[in-house]
Parts: structure tokens; sequence; C-alpha cells
């Protein structure tokens, strides 16, 4: 298996844990806007899920919006669980994920539009986990998958 592509950023020490998942918001702060730093803290695409492989030691950097500082990581694009077409659920396939179905009231809602998809992209589909949790309100045939990032 290949080793996965990591990247290095700054996070908040407090979160900073191997194995943490978190999904980039993107630059909301003004404070960030003077910081000598800024620009390694904001190297993430937004909307994307990412998983702290490794803390780097010593690497601690004063910051007015992580009050504890923030710490250098390594981060990679970590899986995500999301129901799919049951048509579409096969073992080491590419898709690119579509959100489709707009019905927020909806128990599954949250797993047809996971956080961290980016609509649009490629993912793998890692492992078929089953079938949905709940039926389709729209009559759909669904499948829980685990997506990695094409």
């Amino acid at each position: 298996m290949a080793k996965e592509k990591t990247k290095v950023t700054l996070i908040g020490a407090g979160l900073a844990k191997p194995g943490l998942d978190f999904v980039y918001e993107g630059i909301a702060c003004p404070e960030c806007e003077g910081c000598k730093v800024r620009k390694v803290c904001h190297n993430l695409q937004s909307g994307k899920r990412y998983r702290v492989a490794t803390v780097r030691a010593n690497t601690r950097h004063d910051c007015p919006v992580h009050h504890e500082a923030a710490v250098a990581v390594d981060v990679a694009e970590a899986p995500i669980v999301a129901l799919i077409g049951a048509d579409m659920a096969i073992a080491n396939s590419k898709i690119s994920y579509e959100f489709s179905c707009p019905r927020s009231e909806c128990r599954s809602y949250r797993l047809c539009r996971p956080d961290g998809i980016v609509e649009g992209e490629k993912y793998v589909v890692g492992e078929v986990l089953g079938n949905a949790p709940d039926v389709c309100e729209r009559g759909r045939a669904l499948k829980l998958v685990e997506l990695r990032p094409a």
C-alpha cells in the first residue's frame, strides 16, 4: 500500500493529537491577517476532512485564536463515512461525489451530505460497510461506505 501523503500545518495545541479528525473551515478570524505563520495555518483546502498523523516536537507559536498556542502537525486527508447509491458501492472504484438530496430533515441527511466531502471531487470507495441505517425517504437503494480521496 502506498504511503499516505501528508502536509504540515498548524492547529491549536489543545487539538494536536494523533488520530484527531477535523474539517478545515478556511480563514475565519481577522486576527490571522497580520500573523507571520498565517500561510502555514491556512494551507489546507476549505471543506475537506483531515486527520492528524503526527505532532511535531518543539513547534509552538503564539496565537491569538488558539490561546494555548498553535503547533505544527502532519495531516492527511481522512476517510469519510457516507451513503451512496448501491450501484456505485463497489470497493476500490472511483466516484465523483454529488449531493443529490436536499431533504435536511431526513434522518440520513448527515450521511448523504457528510462534513468533509467536497461536491464534485473524486473519491475511492475504500470499504462497503453495509446497508443504509434508515430507509431512504426518496426510495433510493443506498449503501454505507468509507470514502478516501482519489
